[in-house]
């Protein structure tokens, strides 16, 4: 045994490498992909061949911070989140920076000649003014005019001119406003990227001589396969061995944990219980319901409109005002100068700078109320979306069972049945357990003493409980056993059930379905009125009777049941082509949809993916947010107007003193500049809480 290193933690796996020759290659794995490597002291060399080849896969899935000690005991240290990608803005602003003052350090401290503190601001100007121009020319041969287009003219001229303080400036406002934004919001990988780390890589195959880990590639249809507990379904298959449950709410919609006996179907990416199951493949990976899912989030990331901001459309209007300006100015007096300072005053940097800083506060102020803007666009157009497409399950409703009715028969007292039951449900993991339990402690009931508690798979639970014999079963179980009359039982009905017998004895039916949320109902009617909402509707990959009943719950009347992915971004896609869009989701299934609509938000405690497909993600299972977001939207373009159009109209009183000759260019940036800070000044309102965002 290695007496450097003994001991690898990745998140909750524990591993113990089996030779030391493996360990370079390891930590070569480890620098590739800066995985979470912990409490390296003491490493034991033991490990099947599989398992190691299960390791090296998983290396490439992790992010984090790897640590380790040397034979000659000097730690060597890798942060990952140590490191940190500037963007090419911030650069190019800090060498403007730099430049601007070195400039002014040599011209007023040294007293430096015109050559010498000119030099610094021409090699930032070569550094930083070049990529700009390359960016602008770019747009200009797409044809799209924004609020920079002005800047780079200004900056062109400034060069030409000579002038080159005023240029620098220029090109530090230009970068700096751009750097504000960036750093506002540090986008993570895209949403495809998370959905291929969180499949599965490896499958456990069932063969002649035991179990072997293969690549999903190398299933074939007809292959059998162990899930063990809480993995993930490598590929769409039937049960044909064990019971477990699984969570398949993030695919198809269908808010309950699903039970999974032999004949079930499962499809692939669902998350598995505390039991093992054995299961036959019937499709290949590639072909599976994860794969399409992806293939669908492909298709839809690639047909995603480009929105253009709202400083580009202001800026496409006053761009060209202010060119005519400072052309007039020129040929009127033959002054190439009056042009430069006409420009110089009239770069738009309210727009640059100011909106930005809206941005900025904006985002400060929802992260703040538990909302994470991923992308700056949402908070512009979400307030002039009009139609709303909200999915089902974990969106309106909490996305998980309730106990919402109690069937029983004479001779039976309510109460005392419901004892029984949350009695003997406290040693079930069933999902139908927990919504027992809470109804009993809701309405007061103490759990009491049970004895010769029996639960077996597929038959249900029972126990003793003072002297009775408590059984909780379902419909399916006791028309096969033929234990009691099955016409006692009311008529089966939509949502989920349990029977209750005492003694043997038909005693209750427990019925399930999944609660809306608190203020659905008032979310809802205020949409129209305070938000100019013209359509809601329900798009949901659960059952038809579920989605129905919620709606008629929450008054909405516009629902789509039983939707694929493929079928939820068709629906979006035809929505969005005649009004702008909200979709909001929680699953994976919606994922695709997020990204077809003009804006797509996350809602709650969601899958990773449908975080990176939305442009905003309400943390808090809350409606409210969700309206906040709204106002915060309201509020950022309101004021972000405010800075906007308040300092154009200011630069365009600069553009006149400058056309009769009273501003030089460099007293134009300048002038500029204190224009720029009023306006930032007003902008840095949005971060500020007003006491309320709701309206409902």
């Amino acid at each position: 045994m290695p007496d450097y290193v003994n001991h690898v933690f990745l998140l909750d796996l524990e591993l113990q490498i089996d030779c030391e020759q493996e360990f370079p290659a390891i930590l070569q794995t480890l620098g590739r992909f800066k995985i979470i490597v912990l409490d390296l002291n003491l490493i034991q060399w033991r490990m099947e061949a599989n398992l190691r080849k299960l390791v090296l896969m998983k290396l490439g899935f992790l992010k984090g911070r790897y640590e380790f000690v040397s034979k000659h005991g000097a730690h060597e240290r890798k942060a990952a989140n140590s490191t940190k990608v500037i963007p090419v803005e911030g650069i190019i602003a800090v060498i403007a920076l730099l430049g601007i003052l070195v400039s002014l350090f040599l011209r007023f401290v040294l007293n430096a000649a015109e050559p010498a503190y000119n030099r610094p601001l021409m090699i930032a100007l070569v550094l930083g003014g070049i990529p700009i121009l390359i960016d602008l020319s770019k747009h200009l041969l797409k044809r799209e005019f924004g609020a920079d287009l002005l800047a780079g003219i200004s900056i062109v001229t400034a060069v030409i001119l000579a002038e080159y303080l005023a240029g620098t400036i220029i090109v530090l406002m230009l970068s700096g406003g751009e750097t504000l934004e960036s750093f506002a919001v540090r986008h993570a990988s895209s949403a495809l990227a998370v959905l291929a780390k969180r499949m599965p890589t490896i499958a456990h195959r069932i063969s002649q001589g035991g179990t072997e880990d293969v690549g999903l590639e190398a299933v074939q249809v007809g292959d059998k396969l162990m899930i063990f507990p809480h993995e993930l379904c490598p590929v769409d298959g039937v049960v044909i061995a064990g019971h477990s449950v699984m969570d398949e709410s993030y695919l198809t919609g269908e808010p309950y944990e699903m039970p999974k006996t032999p004949g079930s179907e499962v499809i692939s990416g669902s998350v598995n219980g505390d039991g093992a199951l054995t299961i036959r493949a019937v499709r290949l990976a590639g072909d599976s319901r994860y794969a399409r899912i992806m293939e669908v989030m492909r298709e839809s990331e690639q047909k995603r409109p480009r929105i253009r901001r709202l400083a580009d459309r202001l800026g496409a209007l006053y761009t060209p005002i202010a060119i005519a300006i400072a052309l007039i100015a020129w040929a009127a007096t033959g002054e190439a100068m009056r042009f430069l300072a006409i420009l110089v005053i009239a770069t738009p940097c309210p727009l640059l700078i100011a909106i930005p800083t809206a941005v900025m506060g904006a985002i400060s102020l929802a992260a703040k109320r538990s909302i994470i803007i991923r992308d700056p666009a949402s908070l512009e157009q979400i307030d002039d979306c009009h139609t709303i497409i909200l999915d089902k399950t974990g969106t309106l409703t909490y996305g998980k069972a309730a106990l919402i009715e109690q069937i029983g028969v004479e001779g039976h007292e309510p109460k005392r049945v419901l004892a029984y039951a949350a009695s003997v449900e406290k040693y079930s993991r069933h999902p139908l357990s927990e919504p027992i339990k809470q109804a009993a402690q809701k309405e007061g009931i103490e759990a009491l003493e049970a004895a010769e508690i029996s639960e077996k798979p597929g038959e249900g639970i029972k126990g003793t409980i003072d002297g009775h014999l408590v059984e909780i079963t379902g419909r399916r179980s006791l028309e096969k056993s033929g234990r009691i009359n099955i016409a006692l039982l009311p008529p089966v009905k939509f949502g989920l059930e349990c029977i209750i017998l005492v003694d043997g004895q038909y005693a209750a039916t427990y019925r399930f379905h999944d609660s809306p949320r608190a203020g659905t109902k008032s979310f809802i009617q205020h949409l129209s009125p305070r938000h100019r909402i013209e359509k809601i509707m329900i798009v949901s990959g659960d059952r038809r009777v579920e989605v129905e009943y919620l709606a008629a719950q929450i008054g909405i009347d516009e629902i789509y049941a039983e939707k694929s992915p493929e079928e939820k971004v068709a629906i979006v896609r035809r929505e969005t082509a005649h009004s702008k869009t909200l979709f909001i989701g929680d699953g994976i299934n919606d994922a695709p949809a997020m990204v077809t609509a003009t804006v797509g938000v996350a809602f709650g405690k969601t899958s990773d993916v449908a975080i990176e497909a939305a442009q905003a993600v309400v943390m808090e299972s809350t409606l409210q947010r969700v309206d906040e977001f709204f106002h915060i939207s309201r509020r950022f373009k309101r004021i972000a107007l405010q800075s906007a159009l308040g300092g154009m109209a200011l630069s365009s009183i600069g553009m006149l003193i400058a056309a009769f000759g009273y501003l030089p260019p460099v007293a134009g940036a300048i002038g500029q500049e204190i224009i720029d800070l009023l306006a930032v000044a007003n902008a840095l309102r949005v971060s500020l809480f007003p006491g309320k965002l709701t309206d409902f």
